[in-house]
């Protein structure tokens, strides 16, 4: 099984990437599985449902949010009855929505997508690692799930790369999103699971982040409230990590990192 998961969409030259990029890239590289993370992709500030169906339409099977999944307040209702896109699973009960979804694939293989969010720099929601052994403890890579991915949404590489020991052996990929900057760390652990600690954006990486230069720079001069931050509008560089999956175990044969288009060195997996 082969297995593409996109980095932070930001902003529109990141949507309009992905829309037209993703179709060409599910089959020149193979894909069977395609995770999206469009937390930022409305202004840069949460998802809208027009939006989300567009990346439905391209190829996403799953979408994946985080510390911006209610920045839309219209996603509310969307995601309620919308299983493939995911807000953050350590939500306390009764959030709207999902943070697990288990999908059905071609062939009827069934892979289950999940995301956390963490907790060091950012809001203190439930515990991630958690959340995570509970809802691991349903589905057995290998034995009742072909495949299992999980976006965690943090700041700290630290607690990403815990998460990642934490539940080695357990997932084809874990992937941390959310700081935009793709890492150089992109490797099979110990016990079999493939891991970056940062899959990067999908945005113009001449910004901060994703967001224009000037006015993100000029708060870290001033330390006073200013304009508001929107996003870079320049050639977006598509960031994604890919991986190929054994059909028996589940577990991660290889990782390769994917960059395309924009300033960022550029890298394709091998077919």
């Amino acid at each position: 099984m082969r297995i593409l998961f996109l980095g932070d969409v930001v902003g529109r030259t990141g949507r309009d990437a992905v829309v037209k990029r993703l179709p060409g890239l599910r089959e020149q590289l193979r894909i069977d599985m395609a995770v999206v993370n469009a937390e930022n992709a409305s202004h840069g500030f949460g998802l809208s449902p027009e939006m989300a169906r567009a990346f439905f339409a391209a190829g996403a099977d799953v979408i994946t949010l985080g510390n911006h999944a209610w920045d839309r307040k219209e996603i509310i209702p969307y995601i309620a009855e919308t299983p493939r896109l995911l807000r953050p699973m350590n939500f306390p009960p009764g959030t709207p929505g999902a943070g697990s979804v288990v999908v059905v694939l071609r062939g009827g293989h069934r892979v289950l997508v999940m995301t956390v969010m963490g907790r060091l720099f950012m809001d203190a929601l439930d515990c991630p690692f958690r959340a995570t052994a509970v809802e691991l403890s349903k589905h057995r890579i290998g034995v009742n799930c072909a495949a299992v991915i999980i976006d965690v949404h943090a700041e700290a590489t630290s607690e990403k790369m815990a998460f990642g020991h934490s539940f080695d052996g357990q997932a084809s990929l874990i992937v941390g999103t959310h700081t935009h900057c793709p890492s150089a760390d992109h490797q099979i652990l110990p016990g079999g699971t493939a891991f970056q600690s940062e899959v990067g954006m999908c945005g113009d990486y001449d910004s901060v982040i994703g967001m224009q230069k000037e006015v993100a720079a000029a708060r870290f001069w001033r330390k006073m409230p200013g304009e508001r931050l929107s996003p870079a509008e320049g050639e977006c560089t598509l960031c994604g990590t890919f991986v190929e999956v054994d059909d028996i175990t589940g577990l991660a044969k290889r990782i390769e990192p994917l960059r395309v288009g924009g300033r960022l060195s550029q890298t394709m997996p091998a077919v």
